[in-house]
């Protein structure tokens, strides 16, 4: 998987304080990808956009 180029995000809701966070990178061609903003350097799950686009919307859906 190449990420090369990729720009991570952090969400607006995620607390200052070192807490749990995921970071997304959307800018890639084909691929989203999200990793745990604590471990930069770790393990990448990579996405569809599609399919990232259907957990976000379920996501806000249950709350």
């Amino acid at each position: 998987m190449e990420l090369t180029g990729a720009v991570w995000r952090k969400s607006g809701r995620s607390s200052g304080n070192g807490g749990a966070c995921v970071e997304v990178a959307d800018n890639l061609p084909g691929i989203v990808g999200v990793r745990d903003s604590k471990d930069p350097a770790g393990p990448v799950l990579a996405f569809a956009p599609a399919a990232w686009r259907a957990f976000v919307r379920g996501t806000f859906r249950s709350r």
